[in-house]
C-alpha cells in the first residue's frame, strides 16, 4: 500500500479494534466470568463441574477451554496466512473470523447452567474468532503507518479499543444492575442478553474496516509449495530470516515468556476476583471499567515514554511492574487492595500490548511484501503464550487447590521476560553503536 499514514485508513483500521474489544472486555473480562462462577458454583458439588463427563474445578474448565482455543489457532494460522500472503486476502479471513467470533457471542444468549457444554463451546469458538481476525489485523500496521508512525497508530488502535469497549460495557452495566427499568425479572437474562449485544456490536462495528482497508497484496512469487504445508514452510522461511536479525531473534522469546504472564492475567483475573475475593458482577464490572479507562492513559503514556527512552527501556520497566503486580496480587485478600492492584494493570496492559506490537514492527525490514507471515509468526508466539500460561494457571490451581499459587507461577514467566529484555537492550546499544540503526531511536 503506497499511500501510508492516511488518517482515513488509519481510522478504519482503528475501529477493528473499537469493534471486538467489547469481546475481550464483556466476555474474557467482567460478565461472563462473573456469570459462569456463579451458574457452575453449588451447595452440592462446589465449584466442580461436569462437562462430558469429566469433573473439572469450574475455573480450570474455562481456562483449559480457552487454552484449546488458541491452541487450534496455532495450528490454522500458518496456513491462513499463507493463503493470504498468497492470493492477498487477508481481509477475507478478517471478515471470516469476525463473523465466528460474533456468532459465538450471540448464541451465548442460550447459555445456562443446563447448556455447560454448549457454553464452554461457544466461549471457546469466540476466543478463536476474535484471536484470529487479530493477527491479520495486526499486519495491516506496516502497511498503513512509516516506521516512525507505527507507535502512535498501534496506540491509536488500543485507545479506539478501550474506548468502544468501555461504551459497551456501560451500557451492558445498565441492563445488569438496573434491569427492573427495562422489565427484565430474570437475573440470567441481563448477562446473557450481553452476550448477544457484543455479538452485534462486534459485527456491526467491524463493517467500517472491511469497507475502507485493502484486501492486501498478492505475494505468489515465493509460494511454489501446497497452500496448507506451505504455512510451516512459510513460518520456516520467517524463522530463517528472524535468525539473521540480531534485535528480532532477542526480542521474541522475551515477548514470548513476558507474553505468558500478561496475557493470562487478562484473561483470568476477573475469575480470581470473583472465587477468591467473593467479589459480585457490579464490583467486578467496575474494576475492569477503571483498568480500561487507565489503559487509555498508559497506551498513550508508553507510546510517548518511548520516543524519549526507547521502547525496550520502557517495556523493561513495564515488566518489573507486572512482577509486582503478581507479588501483590497473591497477598491479595481485600477487595480494596484488588482496586489498587487494578489500576496498576490498567496502566501497564494498554501499554506492553501496544508497545510490543509497534516494537515487533519495528524491527521488520521496511516494505517486506510478506506481512501477513511475519505478523502470523507473531501471533503464533503470542498464542503459544496464551495456551502455556492459561493452562498452567488452571493445571496449578487443579493440584495445588489454589489459584494463588498459579499467580506465582506467572511472576517466574515475567522474571525470564525480563532478563531476555535486558539482554535485548545490550544487543541494542551493541548495534547502534556500530551502525546507522536510525529507525529504532
Amino acid at each position: 500500500m503506497e499511500n501510508k499514514n492516511n488518517k482515513k485508513t488509519i481510522r478504519a483500521w482503528a475501529f477493528f479494534d473499537w469493534a471486538n474489544s467489547a469481546y475481550n472486555l464483556v466476555i474474557t473480562s467482567t460478565i461472563f466470568p462473573a456469570y459462569y462462577v456463579t451458574i457452575t458454583t453449588n451447595k452440592a458439588n462446589g465449584d466442580k463441574v461436569n462437562f462430558f463427563g469429566h469433573s473439572f474445578v469450574n475455573t480450570a474448565l474455562s481456562d483449559y477451554a480457552l487454552s484449546a482455543a488458541y491452541l487450534v489457532m496455532v495450528l490454522l494460522l500458518p496456513i491462513l496466512s499463507s493463503i493470504a500472503d498468497y492470493k492477498g486476502n487477508k481481509k477475507i479471513f478478517m471478515m471470516f473470523f469476525t463473523l465466528l467470533g460474533s456468532a459465538a457471542c450471540c448464541a451465548l444468549f442460550n447459555f445456562d447452567k443446563d447448556h455447560l457444554e454448549m457454553g464452554v463451546i461457544c466461549f471457546a469458538l469466540a476466543a478463536i474468532g476474535y484471536s484470529g481476525g487479530f493477527v491479520f489485523y495486526n499486519s495491516y500496521l506496516p502497511e498503513i503507518a512509516t516506521v516512525d508512525m507505527q507507535d502512535n497508530v498501534s496506540a491509536k488502535g488500543f485507545t479506539y479499543g478501550y474506548i468502544g469497549s468501555v461504551l459497551l460495557q456501560l451500557i451492558c452495566f445498565l441492563f445488569v444492575l438496573k434491569g427492573e427499568w427495562f422489565g427484565i425479572v430474570d437475573k440470567t437474562f441481563a448477562p446473557r442478553l450481553s452476550f448477544l449485544l457484543v455479538g452485534l456490536w462486534w459485527i456491526g462495528f467491524a463493517v467500517i474496516p472491511f469497507t475502507v482497508l485493502p484486501k492486501g497484496s498478492p505475494n505468489a512469487q515465493s509460494h511454489n509449495h501446497n497452500l496448507i504445508k506451505g504455512g510451516f514452510i512459510e513460518l520456516g522461511h520467517v524463522w530463517k530470516k528472524v535468525k539473521d536479525m540480531p534485535l528480532l531473534k532477542r526480542f521474541l522469546p522475551s515477548f514470548f515468556f513476558y507474553s505468558m504472564g500478561v496475557q493470562t492475567i487478562m484473561l483470568v483475573a476477573t475469575g480470581f476476583a470473583a472465587k477468591e475475593l467473593k467479589m459480585d458482577t457490579p464490583k467486578l464490572i467496575s474494576i475492569i471499567l477503571i483498568i480500561q479507562l487507565v489503559a487509555i492513559l498508559g497506551a498513550n503514556l508508553m507510546s510517548r515514554l518511548s520516543g524519549r527512552y526507547g521502547n525496550v527501556r520502557v517495556l523493561i520497566g513495564v515488566v518489573i511492574l507486572w512482577i509486582a503486580v503478581c507479588v501483590a496480587a497473591y497477598f491479595t485478600y481485600t477487595q480494596m487492595q484488588f482496586y489498587i492492584i487494578a489500576v496498576v494493570v490498567g496502566l501497564v496492559m494498554g501499554g506492553i500490548q501496544s508497545m510490543s506490537r509497534s516494537t515487533y514492527s519495528k524491527y521488520l525490514p521496511e516494505n517486506i511484501p510478506d506481512t501477513a507471515s511475519f505478523f502470523s509468526f507473531y501471533d503464533v508466539t503470542e498464542k503459544l503464550a496464551i495456551v502455556g500460561g492459561v493452562f498452567s494457571f488452571g493445571f496449578f490451581e487443579e493440584l495445588t487447590g489454589s489459584p494463588r499459587n498459579s499467580v506465582l507461577v506467572l511472576g517466574i514467566f515475567f522474571i525470564v521476560g525480563l532478563v531476555l529484555l535486558f539482554s535485548l537492550l545490550r544487543a541494542e546499544k551493541k548495534l547502534n553503536n556500530n551502525s546507522d540503526f536510525s529507525a529504532l531511536k
